[in-house]
């Protein structure tokens, strides 16, 4: 039962959670602010300022579309992985360079193009993002990717022995 599905639900999963949490961390310590603030700020993108003065059902479905954010992107990673053969010599390479480009994906593309209220782009607050993107998302999906393929060749292998 470890199918290529199960493995992207796996891993989306896992670096979905290690982003959220270490978004909470990071959030709580430069503003001691309840960290439950950046789920309505994740659920702003489809409602808009509304979602600033929602209730619960704002924090779960602001949780829910980061979760579905961070699937499609470990899904689109494990689908190109096998084709980046130049990157996946160098598995920390890769993560700082995919870190790098869901960054640059979700704040020149995603962001601009949904309802969250705009703001200027501060350059150490994007770095801490994209800092956080790699380590949480990044080097993590590359590592369980190589294991993946990893593994799936090494089947392969044997049953051609």
């Amino acid at each position: 039962m470890n199918s290529l599905f199960t493995k992207i639900l796996k891993a989306g999963f896992i670096v979905g959670t290690f982003d959220i949490l270490a978004a909470f961390i990071h959030y709580f310590i430069k503003t001691g602010n309840n960290p439950l603030t950046i789920l309505k700020y994740i659920a702003s993108s489809i409602m808009g300022e509304e979602a600033f003065s929602g209730d619960a059902l704002v924090y779960v479905s602001g949780l829910i579309l980061h979760y579905i954010i961070a699937l499609t992107f470990t899904a689109w990673f494990f689908w190109l992985y096998p084709s980046l053969i130049l990157l996946v010599k160098n598995k920390i390479v890769t993560g700082i360079i995919y870190g790098i480009f869901i960054w640059a994906v979700m704040n020149l593309l995603v962001v601009p193009l949904s309802r969250i209220p705009s703001r200027p782009i501060n350059i150490g607050n994007a770095i801490v993002a994209a800092s956080i993107l790699i380590v949480c998302i990044g080097i993590p999906l590359s590592l369980m990717a190589e294991t993946y393929y990893k593994n799936k060749d090494n089947k392969k292998s044997a049953k051609t022995n």
